[in-house]
C-alpha cells in the first residue's frame, strides 16, 4: 500500500500569551508575563505550514480551542455574563483565568496519539486524544480535539476515534510527544514507540523516576492505547524517559529525541537502559537498515539541547532526502550549530537543515515538532480527509488575511479579562470554522 506522512498543524490561537503554567517546561516558566505578539506567532506558524507544503508534503490545519473558556469557569462556580465571569475570576483566582485562556492546543503533537492502518488490526487509522492530565489549562482541551479530530478525519470506514483515557494521574496521557513510528515505506507494517516518563501504578519508591519534575506520561496509558489501537506486540516498544533528563526541562521525548522511517535521532541520555532500547527497536524493526544517530553529552549537553530545543525538530521525507526542520535558536547556539553542519556534511542519511523563526512558540517551550501532529494516511484515506482543512497557496493567503484581521499584536496577562479580547477571539473563530468547513464546532455557536 502506498502512503504518505501528513503533519497537521495548530493554529496559534488569539489568546497566546505566557501565562507560565507549564511546571518541568523551562521556556514557560523563564518567560512568564513577558508580553506576547498572537499576530507574529500564528503568522510564523502558518509560514512554517507553507514552507513543508511547498517541499511536497502533505499539510494539514487544524483550528484552536475556544479562549478564554467561559464554559470551565462557569463549571469552576464563576456566574453572571460573560464580562462578569472574566471579572470575577481575574480578581479571584487570576492563575484559574490565566488557564482557561491558554492557547496551548497549538502544540498538536499533544493533540492525539495516531495509528496508521498499516499497523492496526482492522485496517483503519486509530486516534485517541491525549488526556493531559498533567496541567489543568492541557487537560480541558481532550474533548474538544476529540470533537474536531472526527470532523477533519470524518469517514468510520477508514478512521476509528477512541475517546481520552480516564482523567487520572494513573492513566497520564500526552499523545504523541512521547509515541515514534519507525517504518520501511509509510504504508508499511511499522514499529510504533512509546515512551514514558512511570508506572501509574507502582509505589514511587519501586522505580526510578524524577525527583522535582513531573513524569507526565506512564507506561499504562501507552499499553492502553496499543490495546485500542490493536496493534501487535512485536510492533511495539516501550521505552522509559531518562528521569534525570526530566529534571533538566525534558517534559517529553520529542524534547531530546526525534525519529522517521528508518531513522532515530537522539541524546545519548534520553532513555533509562539506552542501549537496550535500541536493541528492541532494531529487533522489531527486522531489518539492519535502521539507523541512530546518537549525540553525545561531550558535544551537546541535556541544558544546550533544551535551551536550542535541536531534538524537538520534524525530521521529514521528500522523494530524494531526509530533512531537518529545526527552530532558528539552533543557529544561536554556536555548539549545535556546529554539530549540525557536520551531520549535513558527514557520512548521514539527514542531508539537510531547514531553521525556521517560531520564537513566539519557543517562548512557551514548543518548537516545530510540537506544532505538528503526524497522521500516516493511504491515498483513499486522504481522499476521505476533510479536505478544507488541507493546505494549498489559496488557504495560506486566506489565513494569513484571516490571521491580520482578527489578531493582536500584544497581549499581556493582564489584558486576559478584557471582554474585548472574548469578542475579538470568538469572531475569529466563528470565521475559521467556516473556512475548514468545520461547521458550528465551537460552544459559543451553540
Amino acid at each position: 500500500m502506498k502512503a504518505t506522512e501528513a503533519n497537521f498543524d495548530g493554529l496559534v490561537g488569539p489568546t497566546h500569551n505566557y501565562a507560565g503554567l507549564s511546571y518541568g517546561n523551562v521556556a514557560s516558566t523563564n518567560n512568564q508575563t513577558t508580553p506576547s505578539n498572537p499576530r507574529l506567532a500564528a503568522l510564523q506558524g502558518l509560514e512554517k505550514m507553507k514552507a513543508l507544503y511547498d517541499l511536497g508534503l502533505v499539510q494539514g490545519v487544524l483550528p484552536p480551542q475556544e479562549r478564554p473558556d467561559l464554559a470551565t469557569l462557569r463549571k469552576l462556580g464563576f456566574t453572571g455574563n460573560d464580562t462578569q465571569v472574566l471579572n470575577k475570576a481575574a480578581k479571584q483566582v487570576p492563575e484559574i483565568l490565566a488557564a482557561c485562556c491558554s492557547a496551548s492546543s497549538m502544540w498538536t503533537a499533544n493533540a492525539a496519539t495516531v495509528s496508521p492502518s498499516s499497523d492496526t488490526g482492522d485496517g483503519r487509522v486509530h486516534f485517541t486524544p491525549a488526556n493531559l492530565v498533567n496541567k489543568f489549562h492541557r487537560s480541558i482541551e481532550s474533548l474538544f480535539t476529540g470533537k474536531v479530530l472526527k470532523k477533519v478525519f470524518p469517514d468510520e470506514q477508514h478512521f476509528c476515534h477512541h475517546s481520552p483515557l480516564p482523567g487520572v494521574s494513573q492513566f497520564g496521557d500526552e499523545g504523541a510527544a512521547n509515541h515514534t513510528r519507525f517504518c520501511k515505506s509509510y504504508g508499511e507494517a511499522g514499529v510504533e514507540l512509546f515512551v514514558y516518563g512511570a508506572s501509574g501504578f507502582n509505589h514511587p519508591k519501586s522505580q526510578c523516576q524524577p525527583k522535582h519534575f513531573p513524569a507526565r506520561q506512564t507506561r499504562e496509558a501507552s499499553e492502553a492505547i496499543v490495546r485500542n489501537h490493536l496493534l501487535q506486540k512485536g510492533q511495539v516498544v516501550y521505552a522509559q524517559q531518562n528521569p534525570d533528563v526530566i529534571d533538566q526541562g525534558v517534559f517529553h521525548n520529542d524534547v531530546i529525541a526525534v525519529g522517521n522511517k528508518n531513522i532515530l535521532f537522539c541524546h545519548e541520555k534520553s532513555f533509562l537502559n539506552q542501549h537496550a532500547v535500541y536493541q528492541q527497536i532494531k529487533k522489531a524493526f527486522n531489518t539492519k537498515d535502521f539507523t541512530i544517530i546518537e549525540v553525545p553529552d561531550n558535544r551537546i549537553t541535556v541544558k544546550q539541547a533544551v535551551n536550542s530545543y535541536l531534538f524537538n525538530s520534524q525530521l521529514v521525507s521528500t522523494p530524494d532526502k531526509e530533512i531537518l526542520i529545526v527552530p532558528s535558536e539552533c543557529e544561536e547556539h554556536s555548539d549545535v550549530s556546529l554539530f549540525l553542519g557536520e551531520l549535513v556534511n558527514g557520512n548521514m542519511p539527514i542531508s539537510e537543515v531547514l531553521p525556521f523563526d517560531l520564537r513566539q512558540s519557543m517562548k512557551n517551550g514548543g518548537g516545530p515538532a510540537c506544532l505538528r501532529l503526524r497522521v500516516v494516511l493511504s491515498k483513499s484515506e486522504l481522499d476521505c480527509v476533510n479536505q478544507s482543512c488541507l493546505f494549498s497557496s489559496p488557504l495560506f493567503k486566506t489565513l494569513q488575511n484571516w490571521i491580520n484581521k482578527h489578531y493582536r499584536d500584544k497581549l499581556s496577562t493582564q489584558d486576559l479579562s478584557d471582554p474585548l479580547l472574548l469578542d475579538e477571539s470568538r469572531n475569529a473563530l466563528d470565521s475559521l470554522s467556516r473556512i475548514l468547513g468545520l461547521g458550528n464546532i465551537y460552544h459559543f455557536q451553540e
